[in-house]
């Protein structure tokens, strides 16, 4: 495809199984679709994977193929020779560890390197396998409080927090992957879970931008998209973070000069039942500055989207722009090439050496 012709739509979805059916191939050519999320019932083997991911892009090249894959305990693809990466709570505990050095900054060094390891490794092996882009890295603050949250946090300290973040990205780009920083502005401190019920963080606006918001402020350029969190902050907004123009024109594009993609969470999520209707959240969600709309385990909701949200061709061609920046640009390697990379096994080598992979 050429690039006139790279023209993904607002609407990112899912498909069933292993393989296509011919539902899920009416709803990846529709113009409206412009992303295919994977997830572990997608995956059974690496050639499996491989064969889906060829197929979809057979169908529209132009369609950006992601997957919920961070380490820890949300990673889709765990067997077939896929490395199990750590939480990143091991990364944010490999900083502060005591070294022989008498350097207070060596830690910090190695969590840093790590971290770049983290990332290579994990776009890498993806992108072996047809896979473009990870929703990574979480950026939300563990205030201990968050169980939704927890160690999938580098750390309580934002500092901490932008320094690992920026490490894992810059691994990530080694292997031509770009990033999402997520849940903007941060769902450490609202302890409900958005997948199961609507979070409210009653903090003021001064305190959010301080601590949890610092992150997104300082990553600045490197940072390639961004997913807000179902969480309403009612100091700064009624609407969750991902329905607010307050928090995704005024703030994070304006006062933060964020111009990367926007994605929103699931729409499916119990957060994003304030909305009302799938189609109603999504346009109040692409109203309010974002770029794409997830709609996840759920193809019913899928097809009334498709068939049903209207959007202006200003910001359809707005939207699909940056969506196009997200695309890898080199062809990736095989998994055999892959394996025999000096690069992976550099990194796969410092990650055993400190003990965060078998």
């Amino acid at each position: 495809m050429t690039k006139s012709t790279m023209n993904p739509g607002p609407i990112t979805l899912d498909v069933v199984g292993l393989e296509l059916n011919a539902e899920d191939r009416r709803r990846i050519r529709d113009p409206l679709t412009g992303g295919v999320i994977l997830f572990g019932r997608n995956f059974a083997s690496r050639q499996q994977l491989t064969k889906l991911t060829a197929d979809i892009k057979k169908l529209r090249s132009d369609v950006l193929i992601s997957i919920d894959h961070e380490g820890g305990r949300v990673q889709r693809c765990k067997t077939d020779g896929f490395t199990h990466l750590p939480a990143m709570r091991k990364l944010g505990e490999l900083w502060g560890l005591k070294s022989k050095s008498t350097h207070p900054a060596e830690s910090a060094a190695l969590a840093m390197a790590a971290a770049t390891a983290c990332g290579y490794v994990l776009a890498s092996e993806l992108r072996a396998c047809g896979v473009d882009f990870s929703f990574t890295p979480v950026l939300d603050l563990d205030f201990a409080r968050s169980g939704v949250i927890g160690d999938r946090s580098f750390s309580r300290d934002p500092q901490i927090v932008f320094a690992l973040a920026k490490s894992l990205n810059e691994g990530l780009g080694l292997a031509d992957m770009a990033n999402c920083g997520k849940h903007f502005p941060g769902h450490g401190w609202a302890e409900a879970d958005s997948h199961v019920a609507i979070p409210v963080d009653e903090r003021s606006l001064k305190e959010i931008l301080n601590e949890d918001a610092k992150p997104y402020e300082w990553l600045d350029l490197s940072l390639a998209a961004v997913m807000p969190a179902h969480v309403i902050y009612p100091k700064v907004d009624k609407n969750p973070a991902g329905f607010s123009s307050i928090w995704l024109h005024s703030i994070l594009r304006q006062e933060l000069g964020f111009e990367g993609v926007i994605f929103s969470d699931d729409l499916s999520m119990e957060g994003a039942s304030v909305a009302g209707s799938v189609v109603k959240g999504a346009e109040l969600a692409l109203n309010a500055g974002c770029d794409a709309v997830l709609i996840c385990n759920r193809p019913d909701l899928a097809d009334q989207l498709l068939s049903k949200l209207k959007v202006s061709k200003a910001k359809q061609s707005e939207s699909a722009n940056r969506l196009n920046r997200l695309m890898p640009k080199s062809v990736a390697l095989s998994w055999d090439e892959l394996q025999n990379e000096a690069e992976y096994q550099h990194a796969k080598g410092l990650l055993k050496q400190f003990g965060l992979i078998q």
